[in-house]
């Protein structure tokens, strides 16, 4: 494996941890501990997994991967702050939504190769690119795993 193979291999088995750690906690958490909050008067569970819902699917343009599945979640979950609105989704169709945009999220990565990560992102010109290379695909891959993350290291301190 070259370097650029490894470096590429290694952020995508990170993202993979990352999403699958926090899906399982989706999956086995009652729709009461999801309306839990992080802390008293702070975001709930179920808010944290819109909003890394939201995120997550603006990807998908970013990288060039495709359209949003659910950019109609960019108002209650980016924009507005918790409970500013009614929820938008039910328990069972936020569940859903985070499993369908993360699913197609990691297909799509699967099959980008090494080369592709270090092309510019959609929201860079090619302009700054040549001045920014760092400005890359695997820049966003890496930043939006480690947002994913910190979210993670909230939620598991619900208690």
């Amino acid at each position: 494996m070259t370097p650029t193979e490894l470096l590429a291999t290694t952020a995508l088995a990170s993202w993979k941890q990352v999403t699958t750690r926090l899906d399982q906690g989706v999956r086995k958490a009652t729709d009461e501990h999801l309306q839990k909050e992080i802390a008293p008067g702070k975001n709930r569970i179920y808010y944290l997994i819109g909003h890394l819902t939201a995120v997550n699917d603006r990807m998908l343009p970013m990288l060039g991967l495709g359209d949003r599945l659910y950019p109609q979640l960019d108002e209650p979950f980016v924009t507005q702050p918790d409970r500013a609105v009614p929820d938008p989704l039910s328990i069972p169709e936020l569940r859903q939504a985070w499993n369908e945009v993360n699913t197609k999220l990691t297909e799509a990565f699967e099959k980008l190769t090494p080369e592709d990560w270090l092309k510019p992102h959609a929201a860079v010109s090619e302009e700054d690119f040549a001045k920014e290379p760092l400005r890359n695909r695997l820049a966003v891959l890496l930043s939006r795993t480690n947002h994913v993350s910190f979210h993670v290291g909230q939620i598991v301190l619900v208690k």
